[in-house]
C-alpha cells in the first residue's frame, strides 16, 4: 500500500519562502511516473501546480507558479520537494503531493494535504 505524506507547510507572510516535501511509504518514488504537485486554495477546484517525471526529469508548472516554485527529486532521500519563494496570498491553500503510475498518466496516489498559508 502505497502512501504519501507531505510537510513542510505553515503560514508566512508575503514574500517569504516554504519549502515542501513529500515523502512515500509502501513504495519509493522511482517506481512512479510522474510525481506532481497540487493545491487548493478556499472556496475553489483543486489545481495543477508542478510535475516531475522521475525518469527522465521532465518538469511541468502551472503559469501561475512559473519563475517563483521549483519541484525536485532526491532518489537518496526518497522524497519530492516543492521549494516556493515570492509567496503571494493567491498561494494560499492545502499542497497535495501526488504521483502516478509508471506510463500512466492519471493520478494514482494522493497525499492528505499540508496547509500553506500567506499573509498579506
Amino acid at each position: 500500500q502505497v502512501q504519501l505524506i507531505e510537510s513542510g507547510g505553515g503560514l508566512v507572510q508575503t514574500g517569504a519562502s516554504l519549502r515542501l516535501s513529500c515523502s512515500a511509504s509502501g513504495g519509493t518514488f522511482p517506481d512512479f511516473g510522474t510525481v506532481g504537485w497540487f493545491r487548493q486554495a478556499p472556496g475553489k477546484e483543486r489545481e495543477f501546480v508542478a510535475g516531475y517525471v522521475w525518469s527522465d526529469g521532465h518538469i511541468t508548472y502551472s503559469d501561475s507558479v512559473v519563475g517563483r516554485f521549483t519541484i525536485s527529486g532526491d532518489s537518496e532521500k526518497n522524497a519530492v520537494y516543492l521549494q516556493m519563494n515570492s509567496l503571494k496570498s493567491e498561494d494560499t491553500g492545502v499542497y497535495y503531493c501526488a504521483a502516478t503510475r509508471p506510463r500512466r498518466s492519471s493520478w494514482s496516489f494522493w497525499g492528505q494535504g499540508t496547509q500553506v498559508t500567506v499573509s498579506s
